[in-house]
């Protein structure tokens, strides 16, 4: 499954001025979290280590190494089923009060003229990586609490 791919961004109506490659920083912040708090699927290998030791940025090190794609072999059995119930924004969910990724990264992000205009940058990641983290726990909570209603 494709979650997301930054073509599908800069391929439509695309703030003029800027970068292709700013737009895939949205889909790089949440690949990184994943990866640096043990949802990735082990495909990348070492090359997980530049972003631990922060040698090259987020957006840098997605386009280097996912083809501009966030997909469920980049992810655990976790970080898939975390990226489906949040990353994935669907509107019904949403309506419900559901979580939605880009939600919370646009409201963190107010000042930039557009999602877009996110610079891509260990600043941005730290702002965004305690939203992360809590929407992790959250869900993962809700996992829990539902095994435990099962058995």
């Amino acid at each position: 499954m494709q979650y997301d791919d930054a073509s599908w961004h800069y391929g439509g109506d695309f703030p003029a001025g800027l970068p292709q490659a700013a737009a895939a920083t949205h889909i790089a912040m949440f690949m990184g979290w994943m990866l640096l708090n043990g949802q990735g699927s082990g495909n990348h290998g070492q090359a997980v280590e530049a972003l631990r030791r922060r040698e090259i940025t987020p957006g840098a090190w997605f386009l280097m190494n996912c083809d501009e794609k966030l997909t469920d072999e980049d992810l655990s059995d976790d970080g898939n089923r975390f990226a489906e119930s949040y990353y994935l924004h669907d509107e019904g969910r949403f309506e419900a009060g559901e979580a939605s990724y880009l939600v919370d990264y646009m409201g963190l992000f107010p000042g930039a003229a557009e999602a877009y205009a996110v610079p891509d940058d260990w600043s941005s990641y730290d702002r965004l990586a305690p939203i992360l983290a809590h929407r992790f726990a959250l869900w993962r909570g809700l996992q829990l609490g539902m095994e435990k209603g099962r058995g």
